[in-house]
């Protein structure tokens, strides 16, 4: 895996995430301001509630500029003997089935797919990023999913 290629589906994604949330941002202004939003009666909230969505878009996008400037923290790094922030990591599990993660310090769940490889960002906060960080080639890793134990084991770690 190419890690120059993963970062760049990365980058990509985060900006499409950003453009997205500035999209939703400017339409939920639009229909916070729009005439129609005026409230007729003390009961109508139609534009109390634009307003709150407005305001809840304009802080989505801030939160994509945080990961976008976190994330190229992280790029920056290089060496890796343990996982970190910035790896790029391969489990390989009991069948021989590969599955990458790159450990982002925000932004998880997101998914990139790299010449037909998914690659999914996973933080240390969630249960697999707990269980990653500080971990390092060759160790085992064992996670529960929808109450069945599987064990990987770290291939590789760029």
């Amino acid at each position: 895996m190419n890690k120059t290629h993963v970062i760049e589906h990365l980058r990509f994604a985060l900006e499409a995430q950003l453009q997205n949330a500035k999209a939703a941002a400017k339409a939920a202004h639009d229909a916070a301001t729009h005439e129609e939003s005026v409230a007729e009666t003390q009961y109508d909230t139609l534009g109390l509630e634009a307003a709150y969505l407005a305001q809840g878009q304009a802080e989505r996008v801030n939160e994509c500029y945080r990961d976008i400037q976190s994330f190229n923290t992280v790029f920056k790094e290089s060496e890796f003997k343990k996982v970190r922030e910035g790896a790029l990591v391969c489990l390989i599990d009991e069948q021989d089935n590969e599955k990458w993660f790159f450990m982002g310090p925000s932004a998880g769940g997101l998914v990139v797919t790299v010449k037909e490889q998914p690659i999914y960002v996973v933080t240390r906060e969630a249960p697999l990023g707990k269980q990653l960080i500080g971990k390092s080639l060759d160790d085992e890793v064992e996670l529960s999913i929808a109450g069945k134990k599987q064990l990987y084991v770290i291939e590789q770690l760029i």
